[in-house]
């Protein structure tokens, strides 16, 4: 190989090495991945697009519609048992869950590639989220998600929707609370 190819080459290797995602198989410790967009992003009020549709049986087979959370400040998070910062992020997630639903916010995950719902139940118990999660073992959900959201091999991200369900924000990799928290405050000082 010649010339710009080779370092392209090393750079795109590189890049799927990081984060964790993969594809829509059964996961045991595997943290490899894609490397996604922009780590974090915001999207200001005017420039939001239409109110997120989005659906789906949660982890006991119950339906769940996130338009049913319209009103309240939404963040949507997606994980799979398999992935080590999942694992990482999961109890800042519900810690920031807890000390914030009483201002009006709902937490949702969507659990996604885990084949067996018996792994994604059993990440849900160990880390004690409260929170419903939907299931999505073959991704599906994820691609319902508009075009340049979210990136699907990007595992775990994080979305806030807004209080008319519009993504406000996005996060293409791990938070920690205190990110978390910086990134939710704005959208929950927003107007209803």
């Amino acid at each position: 190989m010649k010339g710009p190819l080779l370092p392209a080459l090393a750079l795109l290797l590189a890049a799927s090495l990081s984060g964790c995602a993969g594809a829509a198989t059964a996961h045991t410790g595997d943290s490899s991945s894609v490397a996604g967009m922009s780590a974090t992003s915001t999207v200001a009020p005017k420039d939001r697009g239409a109110p997120l549709a989005l659906s789906g049986r949660d982890l006991d087979g119950a339906h769940l519609d996130l338009a049913g959370f319209r009103g309240k400040v939404v963040v949507l998070n997606v994980w799979g048992s398999w992935c080590g910062p999942c694992r990482a992020e999961a109890g800042d997630l519900e810690a920031v869950f807890t000390a914030e639903r009483a201002k009006g916010v709902q937490f949702v995950g969507i659990n996604t590639r885990d084949l067996d719902v018996s792994a994604a139940k059993a990440f849900v118990r160990s880390a004690s989220l409260s929170y419903p999660n939907l299931y999505d073992p073959q991704g599906s959900l994820l691609l319902r998600f508009p075009a340049g959201s979210i990136n699907p091999q990007a595992i775990p991200s994080t979305l806030i929707l807004d209080r008319q369900g519009r993504i406000a924000v996005r996060a293409l990799q791990p938070v920690t609370r205190a990110q978390l928290e910086s990134l939710l405050g704005p959208v929950l000082q927003e107007a209803s």
